[in-house]
């Protein structure tokens, strides 16, 4: 039986990853990976911490077949760290999990995290969270106006061409008219 301390692991983390190692590597420094690739994370952790990033990355040794159970595994660390910003690498897929970045910005992140290489791959993450969004709201207002000016515009021109040519009616009409 479950106690209330007991975490529920998701359904899908492959079975060559070690979900105790990774949390206790995660906790001690923010980073579980590879030795080689270990102190280029840390780097790359410590800069994002300065950029007010909270940011904990797990790389794993091989490819799941999907890239599901990556974003699971940093479900799963986020739950020892709610406030952390994590991204799970394998050479081909990223998964990540946030509470302070929303998900079409994380999806962009994961994307430019494709790399092989996990320290530029969470480089290209971090630079990419800290990338301002497009500022769709007033491109949409700007687009709005604009439409309604030139609704307004053209129903003046046919107000205006339709009184030009009523006046010229008559006085053909008039002219036309026996004397």
């Amino acid at each position: 039986m479950l106690g209330p301390q007991t975490p529920v692991f998701p359904a899908y983390i492959p079975a060559d990853v070690d979900m105790d190692a990774v949390l206790i590597e995660v906790a001690a420094d923010g980073v579980s990976a590879d030795p080689a690739d270990e102190a280029g994370l840390q780097q790359v952790v410590a800069g994002a911490r300065e950029q007010g990033i909270d940011l904990k990355v797990v790389v794993i040794d091989s490819n799941p077949p999907i890239d599901t159970p990556l974003r699971d595994i940093a479900t799963v660390v986020a739950q020892s760290h709610p406030d952390a910003t994590v991204l799970v690498l394998s050479p081909s897929f990223a998964g990540t999990h946030s509470q302070a970045f929303d998900r079409v910005t994380l999806e962009a992140g994961e994307d430019l995290a494709k790399t092989g290489n996990p320290v530029q791959s969470a480089q290209n993450f971090v630079d990419q969270l800290n990338t301002p969004d497009f500022p769709w709201t007033g491109l949409t207002i700007v687009l709005t106006v604009g439409v309604l000016l030139a609704a307004v515009a053209t129903r003046m021109l046919q107000v205006r061409a339709k009184s030009v040519e009523t006046p010229k009616s008559q006085a053909d009409t008039a002219s036309a008219a026996p004397h």
